[in-house]
């Protein structure tokens, strides 16, 4: 199992879900689910095999021995089956910050996409605020996806920001809506 220098805890659960540091068998079933739901992530062009070996090699196996990574991924756990993966990207150390970065199976968005996002938001939480002291988390999203919104604010988050206009998306322009929560 990967471990993360930078925690003491590396396995976060709730039931019979948990997230655990990114696992090297999971990194394929990632790349097809980044590839299928590209329209909604800040990926420009679908992932091959070798990019996705080379990623993992140079930026997340890295990750694991640094103090303070810049992110901490994690695969996504049901019944010990991967079904997802996500972390804290862009983590800020100084200001203790970070993005929240998930995506799920393609399969189980139309029909779980709530319920898994929820699941989740708690373990994510837990990672955050509780074993980081981190002050805010917040999620950066393409205003692709507002029933996203709705379930962030079943979990006290709020609107932080609208980016007008942001970002081109298959020749339209779109805003990002960044949603947050601060531990008080």
């Amino acid at each position: 199992m990967n471990t993360f220098k930078a925690l003491n805890k590396q396995i976060f659960s709730s039931g019979s879900f948990y997230i655990t540091p990114i696992r090297n068998e999971d990194k394929f079933k990632i790349m097809k689910w980044r590839n299928e739901q590209i329209y909604h992530l800040r990926q420009s062009e679908p992932i091959t095999i070798d990019k996705q070996k080379i990623y993992f090699e140079k930026v997340i196996n890295p990750s694991f021995n640094e103090q303070q990574p810049q992110q901490m991924l994690f695969s996504f756990m049901k019944n010990d089956k991967c079904i997802g993966y996500g972390g804290l990207v862009h983590i800020n150390w100084i200001d203790k910050n970070a993005e929240i970065s998930f995506i799920i199976d393609t399969k189980l968005e139309k029909d779980f996409f709530e319920f898994f996002w929820l699941k989740y938001l708690e373990l994510i939480e837990d990672l955050g605020f509780n074993e980081l002291k981190f002050k805010k988390l917040y999620v950066y999203a393409f205003d692709l996806r507002p029933h996203l919104y709705d379930i962030l604010e079943k979990k006290q988050y709020f609107l932080d920001a609208r980016l007008k206009n942001h970002c081109k998306i298959h020749n339209n322009f779109k805003d990002v809506v960044i949603y947050s929560k601060i531990k008080l």
